[in-house]
């Protein structure tokens, strides 16, 4: 069997993955940024790297996968003002900054259990590192790139490029964004325009501030994923994840910070998946665009012609392989919630079966058939996680199992190591490794994360004092045979009346 390959965004081109440490792979992946509720296009790197989480443990490694939570920050983002997402949306929620940090933690720990992916290895927080970003900035200051104004601290783009390669991994060149650069508000305190923050001085109405030898304030953004990463992974690991959109600044900015704080390129393999569009363009909050998970599966948003599953969704994401652009459309929803019954049913089907021996049937062509479309799943998974290939091969055995179900084709046309092949090929790629499950088989378990999710719900009413909310909840649970009660350390259970 081939060696596994993946494409390295920062080389351009596809590379055998051979870790830092044999036996061992440190992953590192951005995660959400909990000022609001997921969307469909957040799903899109979640799903992706848990498959690719499940396939390097498949393969024997021990991965250390570290996905964090990102629950403060100076957002500065392509062609936009930058902001702190998390103050902004407790404003409007009139919530307190980590009330509304827990309420969308929750909402996305809740939607990663119903698209199945698993827990990463380690989900730090942003706000649970400041000493770290605080030590790294320290650390950088001391290297003589960057520099202190008004009490902000700002990385210096223009010195870091003279040695090194700024634009490595995006391919920008410097004297282009100078040129192109907007001027934005609070660039004038900057050395240069592209110039980004390690930390931001707090005005007296910010919410979010810690102390620092800077005075107080909130960490950058990107300052927050290298310091977390360098905690939980060293000063160099295996592979970054995200999506494209990450590429600049954020991941751009984080080799920067990362190389002069650790000596060394902070990761060796940088994956990206692509976008999910709407109509050609990328799903994203400042396109106005977006269908939140919530809604996908109630088929609330306009957008939608009716609900679609978690495992529905997953589905369609896993179909095209992570590097290409996934058009969202209902055509392509539907197409996909008919393709995932077609090989849930012919995984039933196959587990159901139980190989019957016969003299004089064996068909060596229909068995070297079988045979070579299941070896050539590991195959697909070793030439950059490649899905859409693995999943093309599961429906090509789709009739082949559901003819021998039927009798149409006798069980003694192949051989019993091939239907073991089978049988194991089945299992791993489809459950193990895509992580595809029946959701007919999740059903209690999803009615305990819903009622997790509304209990969740109930408290955060209560502690806000919106009464009218938290009854309500309790009650309407009630009328459907469902009784809440509050423990009296602050907790709630609930029982089937």
């Amino acid at each position: 069997m081939s060696a596994l390959k993946v494409y390295n965004s920062i080389k351009r081109q596809k590379e055998e993955f051979i870790p830092i440490f044999p036996g061992h792979v440190g992953m590192y992946v951005c995660g959400p940024t909990v000022s609001g509720e997921s969307h469909l296009g957040h799903a899109r790197p979640y799903i992706t790297f848990d498959v690719v989480f499940r396939y390097l443990t498949h393969l024997g490694y021990r991965v250390r996968y570290v996905r964090n939570i990102t629950d403060a920050g100076h957002f500065e983002e392509e062609g936009r003002a930058a902001v702190d997402k998390i103050a902004n949306g407790a404003l409007l929620e009139k919530l307190e900054p980590m009330e509304l940090v827990q309420k969308y933690t929750n909402l996305f720990h809740w939607a990663m259990q119903q698209f199945n992916c698993l827990n990463p290895s380690i989900e730090p927080t942003a706000t649970g590192h400041i000493t770290e970003q605080i030590a790294m900035i320290k650390q950088i200051m001391e290297a003589g790139y960057a520099y202190e104004v008004n009490g902000s601290v700002y990385f210096d783009v223009k010195k870091y490029a003279a040695g090194y390669n700024y634009g490595i991994l995006s391919g920008r060149v410097l004297e282009d964004m100078l040129e192109s650069t907007r001027e934005l508000e609070g660039q004038d305190e900057k050395h240069a325009k592209v110039d980004f923050a390690l930390w931001k001085n707090a005005p007296v109405e910010h919410l979010m501030r810690w102390p620092s030898p800077w005075g107080e304030g909130f960490p950058g953004w990107h300052i927050e994923c290298s310091a977390m990463s360098r905690k939980y992974l060293g000063s160099q690991f295996d592979i970054h994840g995200g999506g494209m959109d990450l590429q600049f600044p954020h991941h751009e900015c984080e080799i920067a910070q990362s190389e002069i704080a650790g000596g060394e390129l902070m990761a060796r393999y940088w994956m990206h998946n692509n976008m999910i569009t709407i109509n050609g363009r990328k799903m994203g909050k400042a396109y106005n665009n977006t269908i939140k998970l919530t809604e996908m599966f109630a088929g609330t948003n306009p957008q939608l012609e009716k609900p679609y599953s978690p495992m529905t969704i997953r589905f369609f994401v896993l179909q095209t392989h992570y590097r290409s652009t996934l058009d969202f459309s209902n055509e392509a929803l539907q197409a996909a919630e008919k393709g995932l019954a077609r090989l849930l049913a012919a995984h039933e089907t196959l587990q159901s079966l139980t190989y019957l021996p016969g003299e004089g049937l064996y068909n060596e062509e229909l068995d070297k058939q079988v045979t070579t479309w299941c070896q050539e799943c590991p195959e697909f998974m070793n030439d950059d996680v490649n899905t859409a290939k693995v999943m093309a091969n599961l429906f090509e055995l789709t009739p082949i199992i559901n003819s021998l179900k039927s009798g149409q084709i006798k069980m003694a046309e192949i051989s019993e190591e091939t239907f073991i092949l089978l049988k194991t090929t089945w299992q791993l790629y489809l459950v193990d490794i895509l992580g595809i499950v029946s959701e007919k088989l999740n059903d209690d378990n999803k009615l305990n994360n819903v009622l997790q999710l509304l209990m969740s719900m109930r408290k955060e009413a209560k502690a806000r004092k919106d009464y009218a909310t938290s009854d309500k909840i309790r009650n309407q649970l009630l009328e459907m045979g469902i009784q809440l009660k509050d423990e009296k350390d602050g907790s709630m259970s609930y029982s089937i009346v």
